[in-house]
């Protein structure tokens, strides 16, 4: 399962893991920093939304090591 980083406001650290692949998109975990609580969903998106996310900047993947960090 690879890890991404969410562009967002502040030092919010913010990010999704891709849960599984389907044929026309991704399931996803959302993990965000909300005033000292992390809030946790789960959620669909399409291959095309996550490739033009890729490229605008607004997710970047993370290293292992940054993804061992956020999931411990």
């Amino acid at each position: 399962m690879k890890s991404y980083s969410l562009k967002s406001l502040g030092n919010k650290k913010d990010y999704m893991t891709i849960v599984a692949e389907k044929e026309d998109g991704y399931v996803i975990r959302i993990v965000r920093d909300q005033d000292g609580y992390e809030d946790v969903k789960t959620d669909w998106l399409s291959k095309e939304l996550f490739e033009c996310c890729l490229r605008t900047g607004y997710i970047t993947e993370m290293d292992t090591v940054e993804a061992v960090a956020v999931s411990a």
